[in-house]
């Protein structure tokens, strides 16, 4: 697994350029059951791309999306929401990763290291 570049975005800097962004505007963030709205359809976003990639055929005129766009339409609604909480995503990811590296860590079949 490659180490990050030293000019890779930390979720500390995605969370202050989103809030450096809403931070402008006289409405802020919007109030949590509506980020939870706004996390449901971005997750339909994404899941309408995933069905277009394996062979649902889109409407007519409708586009087949974007992957990279729509996830990255996720991660901003989730930054919007841990931003509104006070909720750091660096220290969530970390805890998150400890408790599958760990309760997880024989779970799944290991490759060989010939793969």
């Amino acid at each position: 697994m490659s180490q990050p570049s030293s000019d890779a975005l930390t979720f500390s800097d995605a969370s202050a350029r989103v809030d450096a962004y809403v931070s402008q505007f006289k409405e802020g963030y919007f109030p949590p059951l509506l980020l939870m709205a706004r996390l449901s359809e971005e997750a339909g976003e994404v899941a309408r791309v995933i069905a277009h990639e394996n062979g649902k055929t889109p409407k007519p005129g409708e586009d087949a999306g974007d992957l990279e766009l729509e996830l990255a339409d996720l991660l901003f609604v989730m930054i919007c929401m841990a931003n509104e909480r006070g909720i750091s995503l660096e220290r969530g990811f970390a805890r998150m990763m400890d408790k599958v590296e760990t309760r997880d860590a024989n779970r799944w079949t290991r490759k060989e290291e010939s793969e």
